[in-house]
């Protein structure tokens, strides 16, 4: 069964952007890069809430070598895309559709599709919605060395207590520090 990944950058205090929205604190260099390319080639599908899907649709289309990896410029703009949005009508970013409301049963049966894994970037909504309904398989939280003092909290409407198991830590040069958590009771 295919999983779902979170993979989201946060900061020391747990926001995940900043009080407007703002992502200029992340803490990127040719390591995290690296790590990154990785992951990408073990999904095949970008979930996305409308947030985050607006600011990588105005973003990767014009990216461009030497400020960006030309093989995630690749994945970003290629790997199919599902974007849960209530108030778009349309998507046009190539390779995505959009969905309109996040079930259980939906998200199950593309769980069991034939493929490569899934991963959530930012979509905090997102993350809270399917945390919450028990869809994670894993959270791939990324700790910048900042602290915001205020911002969009990653796991703002989870409102059940979620054990996890820590499956891994890795830290960075650059002093990020991944932590690899899946839901306590699930196995590897």
């Amino acid at each position: 069964m295919r999983k779902i990944i979170v993979s989201n950058y946060v900061t020391l205090d747990g926001f995940f952007a900043g009080p407007n929205g703002e992502i200029d604190w992340f803490v990127w260099d040719e390591e995290t890069a690296e790590y990154s390319k990785g992951l990408l080639s073990s999904i095949d599908t970008i979930l996305f809430g409308r947030v985050t899907y607006e600011l990588m649709a105005g973003y990767w289309p014009t990216a461009s070598p030497p400020a960006e990896d030309p093989v995630i410029i690749d994945a970003m703009n290629n790997m199919p895309k599902l974007v849960f949005s209530r108030i778009l009508e349309k998507v046009a970013w190539k390779n995505s559709r959009l969905v309109k409301e996040i079930t259980a049963e939906e998200i199950s049966k593309l769980k069991q599709q034939h493929g490569k894994d899934l991963v959530i970037y930012g979509s905090g909504s997102i993350v809270s919605t399917l945390t919450q309904l028990g869809l994670i398989d894993e959270y791939r939280i990324f700790v910048n060395p900042v602290v915001l003092g205020g911002g969009k909290p990653l796991f703002q409407d989870v409102k059940d207590r979620l054990k996890l198991k820590l499956l891994k830590t890795r830290t960075f040069h650059c002093g990020v520090v991944l932590l690899h958590y899946q839901p306590a009771g699930t196995k590897k």
